[in-house]
């Protein structure tokens, strides 16, 4: 965001906001602030002209531009802040809205980290529950194993007692077939015979 975006949405003077920058500089790194050059100020279609041309002039610049007492172009690069730099400037500005913006920060890192912890620990149970479906699959997966072996030995004891039976009834069937052998009648004998 640009310095005078964040000016009138901290409630103070562009100026204001500079200085207070300058003042903490050590507080705004690369990262969180910078000046853009050339074509940077293009494409963020700025009304700015060249620096050194209008500090060189000896004309004052234009009447005043929507009712602030500055002109109608600036004479210094504006600051560009990133999300970094506007949660820096609000601890720097002295403003009730940047005091306010400061403590809602503070509340956001705080609600933020706790979510994070939330999340973390909803991580660690996913992840002991999706241990526990591994290993209940697995046992799942034994169970039919052992349940289709014991099918398996069931179907072999099955078919090897019904070789059994078959060979009895063949036994059977043999010794109903066979005529009985003869024998001497125990006993008397008679005349007849």
């Amino acid at each position: 965001m640009l310095d005078r975006d964040l000016a009138e949405l901290y409630g103070v003077e562009t100026r204001r906001l500079n200085e207070a920058v300058k003042r903490n500089i050590e507080r705004f790194p690369e990262d969180f602030m910078f000046q853009p050059e050339g074509k940077e100020l293009f494409s963020l279609r700025l009304q700015i002209m060249d620096v050194t041309r209008l500090r060189s002039q000896i004309a004052t610049l234009n009447e005043a531009y929507e009712g602030s007492r500055r002109g109608q172009h600036t004479k210094y690069k504006p600051y560009v802040f990133t999300e970094l730099g506007v949660a820096m400037l609000s601890s720097v500005l002295r403003s009730e809205t940047a005091i306010q913006v400061n403590i809602n920060i503070m509340r956001a890192f705080v609600a933020i980290r706790h979510a994070v912890a939330s999340m973390q620990d909803k991580d660690l149970r996913m992840e002991q529950l999706s241990h526990r479906v591994d290993q209940m699959d697995a046992s799942i997966t034994e169970i039919l194993h052992e349940q289709g072996d014991i099918r398996r030995e069931q179907e072999e004891a099955n078919a090897e007692m019904a070789l059994q039976i078959e060979a009895l009834n063949d036994a059977l069937d043999q010794l109903r077939e066979k005529p009985a052998p003869k024998r001497n009648k125990i006993g008397y004998k008679t005349t007849k015979e």
